[in-house]
């Protein structure tokens, strides 16, 4: 995910959150907790209770911008109710929408990953080498390496680029399926505000 430096830093006490903030704001894209907690020279745990504190914090506020976890990593990002105004600003072209069978090819390779190309057509019947490739350019599938079998077929998984555009903190956090591989329709009252 980010390709930051391995270095370890020292900070006065009591100035970690705004440190991590620059380094979040300034990395524009995910950053590991494990990096973090190298760089701060803090144990894991304790980096992410504050990360996760910070995270909280973030979401409550008023603000035009959100911290957001992805799997293991943690990135600032602009709120999607201001998408059009930062689109606008810094003239931002609308990104084109997802078919059909692109979302089915996300769908299966985010349930069943690392998927080969030829499961994926498989289980959709038709050839999905273009859809693979159009995903693995928008940065919504990566190579996962290889299948130890004859021809060692490339094996692909969903990013955390997936993750940010669906609104997801992991996988985990995919609705179920059904034993028919159906999604089972999540009803939700009232949304609760997210704990630390």
């Amino acid at each position: 995910m980010s390709n930051l430096q391995d270095v370890q830093v020292s900070l006065p006490a009591g100035r970690e959150e705004q440190a991590i903030e620059a380094v979040l704001f300034a990395a524009g894209e995910p950053v590991e907790l494990e990096m973090l907690a190298r760089a701060f020279g803090m144990p894991s745990k304790q980096m992410q209770e504050l990360l996760d504190n910070m995270r909280f914090s973030y979401n409550q506020q008023s603000r035009g911008i959100q911290m957001l976890r992805l799997g293991n990593a943690y990135q600032l990002c602009s709120r999607k109710e201001f998408s059009e105004c930062v689109r606008a600003v810094l003239d931002k072209k609308r990104e084109v929408s997802l078919s059909a069978a692109a979302l089915e090819v996300l769908a299966i390779a985010a349930y069943n990953q690392p998927v080969t190309r030829a499961f994926l057509e498989q289980v959709r019947g038709v050839d999905s080498s273009g859809v693979v490739a159009s995903l693995l350019d928008k940065g919504l599938l990566e190579e996962r390496g290889r299948l130890d079998v004859p021809g060692r077929p490339m094996q692909f998984g969903t990013t955390a680029r997936f993750l940010r555009c669906f609104g997801l903190s992991s996988l985990d956090d995919l609705p179920p399926v059904d034993e028919n591989g159906a999604l089972i329709a999540q009803l939700q009252l009232e949304e609760q505000p997210e704990q630390p």
